[in-house]
């Protein structure tokens, strides 16, 4: 008989804020509940099980009978439940304030749910940074789990991490286990066989200090059945039946424990002080895109080689890399952090509670990063996101939520003031640095951000889309034939033939009121792929910012001595805007002046750009009235002589009314990168570009005026 060792099982179950309810009525259904069921027919498994806030207040809605199955595996010592930040969080993007207090507020579930005082917490992503043991600590919590890997960055090898170490943060300790790789890419892919032979072989091999081993495996819970093919194979097929039945054949030897189970019985391997860390796929996303597929595939090289020697010293990037990688990230990010602090600073009491809720929820993970899955690429998550935040910051300006205020301030920590202006319905955020646009425009009462809407990328994997096509190697739905595997296979799958040929690359933020100067050449379908000739230099440079009136009237105004080309020709051209709002208005009326300061006469075509975001995409809920025809919003095309369109989401009940003071030329197009999820590339619609220009002649020193009026509107009014 081998040595005994033990194995620690932790099953890690999330749906974000906002997701769809057939999403986590699936999840429940593929994953969540089997995993419950799998426990209740093997008694004699003992685990651990994390359920995030968000994912527990849909299952106290419509399934509480699981919370209740749930708390009699807890009562009988069989399952051990783990705390966390309430809303899944990445920890290190909150205030010490907001991470103990989103600790505490899953803590007091569990409490209420199962009647357990957690010991342990699951750290999101398992993104870790070394200041993390004291506020976690502080927040009442004994251990944590993280990947080996970040074990391996400072030098510890595979036989050193059988077991858990200590660390600590100014005098606070923190148990730490390392969930191990092996486990967690052999489950559930490899034969009950090999898994078993791993342990026993394990166990065989001596460990100092006599202690027995604690082979340690911590993952998501959706791995079990709701991954592609995996239901079938884990539950269909009796894969996980298998593997519980074969830890309790060999239980003379392996036996199945909790963590705290473990740490009751046996103290730390030694000390450990972690670096900035997460699992090895993380570090790979988080890197620009060329390092991003280079670091990819030299590991994938490496490991088909067995190098350990070399990979076990391979670096990737680190989380935070994310909101210099996306600005819109950043920009989420940071929306929260200023909501936080207004938020904070509310007097106690029931509404401080709501909004610390709300504010929270905006803070879930998935939508501030990317990799195999969407994040920040699904619109309905950034939408949730914005949704809280909005609501949070409503309810901490209280009474005065609907009057004007407005403020200059470094919001996305750039080094360069953006304009801030609130004052229900509306808010509105601007970058005078960049172009003077509008990045952000929330309609308060649907809650809902209007410039909710990503830039095309450039995404290290479009590389590899590139070179299968070029082969003939993508596999689309009509080829592909299924079969178990993971998801971090490098086979290349696409949803529909030719995405290769649509991967168009922004070259500029996506966002409101952006200025453009059009060359001769410049058509509907170059400006979509982002190829056009653009003769002035207004889009992404600074414009000077000031405003005036008071709370109940205001003007914001940006403008910029800039040039633009005119033939062989560079000739310096006057652009202002302003932005009128009245105290409770729905609608604001912008003036553009355009004024040649060359003294000759020229002619140029000006153009101002805008985005609307909409979820449900160019679908039958979402339309564009244009010159008295309707559309969708996914097509490129062109219109003449408009005077107004409206843009209506039957999703969130309101239309966006623009009206020109001169007929226009408007070009419309969808803003749909091509990304890659768990099924494979894919278009995902992420807004529709509405681009009205006009051609102009200017004498010398000529100003000409455009005026424009937008209204945001409830659809049921019409």
């Amino acid at each position: 008989m081998p040595s005994r060792i033990y194995l620690s099982l932790v099953f890690h179950n999330h749906q974000p804020v906002g997701n769809f309810d057939h999403v986590f009525e699936e999840a429940y259904r593929k994953s969540y509940l089997p995993l419950v069921e799998l426990l209740e027919r093997h008694p004699k498994i003992h685990a651990g099980m994390h359920f995030t806030g968000c994912l527990r207040d849909w299952i106290v809605e419509h399934h509480p009978d699981l919370i209740k199955r749930v708390r009699a595996l807890v009562e009988r010592g069989q399952l051990e439940m783990l705390t966390g930040a309430y809303y899944e969080p990445i920890l290190v993007a909150l205030t010490d304030e907001d991470k103990i207090g989103q600790i505490h507020k899953l803590t007091q579930a569990i409490r209420d749910d199962f009647g357990y005082e957690p010991k342990g917490m699951w750290v999101a992503e398992r993104v870790w940074e070394p200041h993390l043991p004291k506020p976690i600590a502080e927040a009442g919590v004994k251990y944590v789990i993280v990947d080996d890997t970040h074990f391996k960055n400072v030098g510890f090898q595979d036989e050193q991490l059988l077991g858990y170490y200590i660390t600590e943060e100014q005098g606070h300790t923190l148990a730490v286990f390392p969930t191990l790789f092996k486990l967690r890419y052999t489950i559930p892919w490899a034969p009950v066989e090999e898994v078993i032979a791993w342990l026993r072989e394990e166990a065989e091999k001596p460990l100092p200090g006599f202690r027995p081993k604690l082979a340690f495996m911590g993952d998501d819970g959706e791995k079990f059945g709701l991954w592609p093919t995996t239901y079938e194979h884990c539950w269909q097929n009796g894969y996980m039946d298998r593997l519980f039945e074969a830890l309790e054949a060999e239980s003379d030897w392996l036996i199945t424990v909790t963590p705290t189970e473990y740490m009751e019985q046996y103290p730390p391997l030694g000390r450990a002080y972690l670096p900035t860390a997460s699992y090895v796929e993380m570090t790979e996303w988080a890197l620009p895109p060329e390092q991003s597929w280079a670091l990819t595939h030299l590991r994938h090289q490496l490991e088909a080689e067995g190098r350990q020697d070399i990979l076990r010293f391979l670096r990737g990037g680190i989380w935070r890399h994310f909101m210099v990688k996306y600005p819109e990230v950043n920009h989420m990010h940071k929306r929260s952090m200023s909501i936080s602090a207004k938020v904070h600073a509310m007097p106690p009491g029931p509404k401080a509670e709501v909004a610390k809720s709300h504010l929270w929820a905006s803070q879930c993970n998935c939508g501030y990063w990317h990799g195999v899955f969407g994040g920040v690429y699904l619109f309905h998550i950034r939408a949730a996101n914005y949704a809280n935040m909005i609501t949070a910051e409503e309810i901490a300006e209280g009474d005065r939520a609907s009057d004007l205020k407005i403020r200059a301030h470094d919001l996305d920590l750039d080094g360069n003031d953006e304009i801030e202006l609130t004052g229900s319905p509306f808010a509105f955020i601007w970058t005078p640095a960049v172009g003077g646009a509008m990045i952000e425009w929330d309609y308060r009462p649907a809650r809902y951000n209007i410039l909710n809407v990503m830039t095309r990328h450039k995404e290290g994997y479009h590389r590899d889309l590139i070179e299968a096509a070029e082969r003939g190697e993508v596999i689309t739905p009509d080829m592909a034939g299924a079969k178990v595997e993971s998801i971090h296979t490098s086979t290349v799958r696409a949803k529909e033939p030719g995405l290769e040929k649509l991967l168009f690359v922004d070259w500029y933020r996506r966002g409101a009121f952006i200025d453009h100067f059009l060359g001769e050449d410049a058509t509907p379908e170059n400006f979509y792929r982002s190829e056009y000739p653009e003769q002035g230099d207004f889009v992404n440079l600074p414009y000077r910012a000031s405003w005036e009136g008071d709370e109940r009237n205001l003007t914001v105004i940006l403008s910029r001595d800039g040039n633009v080309w005119v033939g062989e020709e560079l000739v310096p051209v006057r652009l202002e805007k302003r932005f009128r709002f009245r105290r409770g208005a729905s609608d604001l009326h912008v003036e553009y002046t355009v004024t040649n300061m060359h003294p000759a006469p020229i002619s140029v075509r000006f153009g101002v750009e805008n985005a609307i975001g909409y979820d449900g995409g160019d679908g039958e809920l979402c339309y564009l009235d244009v010159g008295g025809g309707r559309f969708g919003l996914g097509e490129v095309a062109a219109h003449e002589g408009v005077t107004a369109y409206e843009a209506g989401t039957h999703i969130r009940g309101f239309a966006l009314l623009a009206e020109f003071d001169r007929p226009a030329n408007l070009w419309r197009f969808p803003i749909e990168p091509v990304t890659i999820s768990e099924a494979g590339f894919e278009r995902v619609h992420q807004g529709t570009v509405l681009m009205a220009w006009w051609p102009l002649e200017l004498a010398p020193g000529e100003a000409i005026q455009i005026g424009m009026r937008f209204e945001v509107r409830p659809l049921s009014s019409q």
